[in-house]
């Protein structure tokens, strides 16, 4: 990024302010968000201590708020005592012990509620039983579950007792449970038979047995759930069922208190090399951000019953289902199963069964489900939902709209969220109550988030059509604490960049004139094509507001003449095209073209039936880099939630995607690569808007007319539902785009 920053080309007009019933009921209204913002302002220490001493139960109040004395290893509260079970059940016995605390429906349509006090007391036997079979302060315990209640049972179980959690999702394979248990040192494996997942069991039992076949000598016993029933091996000096361990336990377990940098839990995410990193976050600065953004972003009030969709095995079901809900003593939604099991309106469906209020889910399932048509959520009563989260990546202007209109039907706010494992909690968001929005932006940092975006030399970046890299200036509670048991890589990644002065997040960004922010995407996606860096994000939202394009990704494949050409993989709204696709991929590339500008267009396009995606419905963007670029595949696939869809991919004839559609050919189309004159590259990005100018205003909008147009008149219906300020189509600069979090 040295030559030149990133190009935007992405510029939505179109804003959509709170309505004032809404703010007036809301959490935090505009006066109190300015209050924070200058209180942060004015002492970014002292408004956090002021929050950790008000929100925090404390055994021992802590004195010393930021310890930077070994930054960037940066402590908090160091010399307080707390404990986190403690702060999410003990606190509410006295006022909400009756309060469901957790709704629970299997894939197979079976449902449990639990309230307070009888998670408190769930909790407590199993914290005694995993100190019966030796369990201490420290040690570390990995939890390899379905999504049932018992994960949160056994996650709170282990940090009641101070020991270290470290939850492995369900879908990873027996090596990638393997590498963990290794990497921690477990003492204990918690695991279950199995799980059910699209309408099939999970067997986690079997993957857990072969992960300790030959390592894993650390583990002295694993506990296994039985969730399914069906018949698994049990070695009868190693293995003991949930229900026998817990047989006599009593209900009540003293918290063990804990620095509040004492480890709470480890949670492995993939590197750039493809070697997991154990992220570590402490108790007390971590319960702290999760609590507050709960409260901030989704404004929880005591009757709402919150919904995140995401696993427990990724960091989103961390925060935003274990710890933050239950520190405000919210009623959460847990369900086990995909959205389209046995349909896809499973996820509408739960939402009208058990009243959910504030939704908070993937950009990838919103697509998908997008994909199937707006009947199968029409068949749902949905008028409870008050509120609509995104979490994941950012979420393209054409899938916000659908989401705002069909799910929302026009009245309910959406807060697009920017965080990472490494965060720990939200950074950048929508205040639902204060922040007017914008469709594929995450807004504005929150609250004593200091985030800032800067070039290759670390100096701020101030155009509205130049990016950045995507930086913390300043330390904050929930940040992790290192990498487990390697501080030198964890300074590498995020720190020596830029003499470690910022938290660099991997992610690049650009800022409006509004001072929004937009994620353009991983610095490692960004596109280097005929000397212009573009990201990916943008040229997604392009190809996905084409009314044929259900979902599409971007990466870029090695050109001899411009670098690099852009490489689309599209799924379309319906049936995959068959036989000669070449009239669909240049309609395709013009548009594009006329979206963004002709660098944009990509040079190859290839149609499936779906995309690439983990369990928990992120696009595996590196695997698709390698097929576009005919390499071996060398990554852990074992997330995938389609394997068979690999073939398809890569194009080979006859590949069968099942069980999402029929067996079908792929269709691959190759356009020739359109060169320009040398000094029409070389035009700077005032110069190409400034020429493309009378051809946006005019031919643009008479060639798109007859597809557009519908979606316009719906989409200013939407707006006039209850709130926008200003309307406005979508119209976009030049450049690129996408987020993890």
């Amino acid at each position: 990024m040295a030559d030149k920053n990133i190009e935007s080309v992405l510029l939505e007009e179109r804003t959509f302010t709170p309505a004032p019933a809404f703010s007036a009921r809301a959490h935090l209204k505009p006066a109190d968000a300015e209050a924070l913002r200058r209180r942060a302002r004015e002492d970014h220490v002292g408004f956090w201590t002021d929050l950790a001493a008000q929100e925090l139960t404390w055994h021992t109040p802590f004195t010393v708020g930021l310890d930077a004395t070994r930054a960037p290893n940066y402590r908090w509260f160091s010399d307080g005592r707390l404990n986190a079970s403690y702060n999410c059940l003990d606190v509410h016995l006295n006022t909400r012990a009756e309060k469901t605390a957790v709704i629970f429906e299997g894939e197979p349509g079976d449902v449990r509620r639990l309230t307070y006090r009888e998670l408190h007391a769930q909790v407590c036997r199993f914290a005694n039983a995993l100190k019966a079979q030796g369990v201490e302060r420290g040690d570390r315990v990995i939890i390899y579950m379905p999504l049932v209640p018992e994960i949160l049972v056994a996650m709170h179980a282990c940090n009641r007792i101070g020991a270290v959690h470290s939850v492995v999702f369900g879908g990873f394979s027996a090596p990638a449970l393997r590498d963990r248990i290794v990497d921690t040192e477990a003492k204990v494996v918690i695991t279950a038979d199995g799980g059910w997942r699209g309408g099939h069991v999970v067997e986690l039992k079997a993957a857990a047995d072969q992960a300790l076949t030959s390592h894993g000598k650390s583990v002295k016993r694993v506990i296994v759930l039985k969730r399914t029933g069906q018949p698994v091996a049990m070695d009868p000096k190693r293995d003991l069922w949930w229900h026998d361990a817990i047989e006599g336990q009593p209900a009540a377990c003293e918290p063990e208190w804990v620095d509040a940098e004492h480890p709470l839990y480890l949670l492995y995410t993939s590197g750039s090399t493809g070697k997991p990193k154990g992220i570590q976050h402490a108790t007390g600065g971590y319960l702290l951000g999760a609590k507050l953004t709960t409260q901030w972003v989704f404004d929880l009030r005591n009757e709402d019953v919150f919904w995140c969709t995401a696993d427990v095995g990724w960091v989103t079901g961390h925060t935003y289902v274990a710890y933050g809900p239950l520190a405000l003593g919210a009623t959460v939604v847990l369900y086990e199963g995909g959205p389209t099991h046995p349909d896809g309106a499973r996820f509408w469906k739960n939402c009208e069964t058990h009243g959910v209020t504030v939704f908070y889910t993937a950009p990838t399932a919103i697509r998908a489900l997008m994909k199937l048509g707006e009947a199968l959520p029409a068949r749902h009563d949905l008028s409870r939902l008050r509120l609509l989260g995104t979490v994941g990546e950012p979420i393209n202007p054409e899938a916000w709209m659908w989401y705002h209109r069909v799910i929302g039907q026009g009245r309910c706010p959406i807060v697009d969220t920017w965080w990472q494992t490494e965060t720990g909690a939200i950074l950048i968001a929508p205040l639902p109550g204060v922040t007017a929005t914008k469709p594929g932006s995450c807004t504005l940092p929150l609250p004593g988030i200091d985030a800032d975006i800067v070039d290759d030399h670390g100096n701020s970046v101030k155009r509205p059509d130049a990016g950045g890299y995507l930086v913390i200036r300043k330390p904050w509670p929930a940040m992790l604490r290192t990498i487990w048991r390697d501080n030198a890589r964890y300074i590498a990644n995020y720190w020596e960049k830029f003499n470690n002065r910022y938290y660099m997040a991997g992610d690049s960004a650009h800022r409006d004139k509004d001072g929004y922010f937009w994620i353009m995407g991983r610095i490692d996606d960004v596109l280097k094509v005929a000397g212009h860096r573009l990201g990916t994000m943008e040229i997604e939202s392009a190809l996905v507001a084409h009314p044929r394009v259900a979902e599409a990704a971007v990466v870029g494949k090695p050109h001899d003449i411009k670098g690099e050409s852009v490489f689309a993989y599209v799924v379309l709204r319906g049936e995959r095209p068959r036989g000669d696709t070449s009239a669909l991929t240049k309609e395709l590339r013009e548009w594009v073209g006329e979206e963004l500008g002709p660098i944009a267009k990509p040079d190859d396009i290839r149609f499936a039936d779906n995309l690439p995606k983990t369990r928990s419905g992120k696009i595996m963007r590196r695997l698709l880099k390698a097929i576009a670029r005919g390499e071996q595949i060398t990554q852990d696939v074992s997330t995938l939630e389609n394997p068979a869809i690999l073939e398809q991919l890569r194009g080979t004839e006859g590949a069968a995607v099942a069980p999402a559609g029929a067996a079908r050919r792929p269709a691959t189309a190759s356009a020739a690569p359109q060169r320009r004159p040398a000094g029409a590259r070389r035009k700077s990005a005032p110069a190409r808007r400034k020429a493309r100018a009378p051809r946006r205003a005019g031919a643009r909008r008479t060639a798109r007319k007859p597809s557009r147009a519908p979606r316009r008149k719906a989409a200013a219906r939407a707006t006039r539902r209850p709130a926008p300020a200003r309307r406005g189509r979508a119209t976009r600069r030049a450049g690129g785009s996408s987020r993890k979090r």
